[in-house]
């Protein structure tokens, strides 16, 4: 099981990012995929998280609006589309999937494979 986010970036508040997280391994149409985030001196917090299908995705109040989570499965690929950006979104981003099948949600112990991050930066 692999997975690999991308798409990180410097931008300027009110601007767009789209990161992708590429997945192999496993069938990401029987998995839900998390992105989450961390910014030096807090915790790893998720803020979105897709259904198998790609039919459902939950977003947390910070993001809800702005950011948009996608899954191509025949690219067995997971898009996070990032709009409106602001100074506190900056953290490493990270992808994840979910270690059962079932898991719809965003907290980080539901998770047990992880990409490497990449990192957004949002200036004012």
């Amino acid at each position: 099981v692999q997975l690999q986010a991308s798409g990180g970036g410097l931008v300027q508040a009110g601007g767009s990012l789209r990161l992708s997280c590429t997945t192999s391994g496993f069938p990401l149409e029987h998995y839900p995929i998390g992105w989450f985030r961390q910014a030096p001196g807090n915790e790893r917090e998720g803020i979105a998280c897709i259904d198998g299908n790609g039919g459902t995705a939950v977003y947390v109040d910070s993001v809800k609006g702005r950011f948009t989570m996608s899954k191509d499965l025949a690219k067995e690929t997971v898009y996070l589309q990032m709009n409106n950006l602001r100074t506190e979104d900056t953290a490493v981003y990270y992808c994840a999937r979910a270690s059962s099948p079932q898991t719809i949600a965003i907290g980080v112990s539901q998770y047990n494979y992880w990409g490497q991050g990449t990192q957004v930066t949002v200036s004012s």
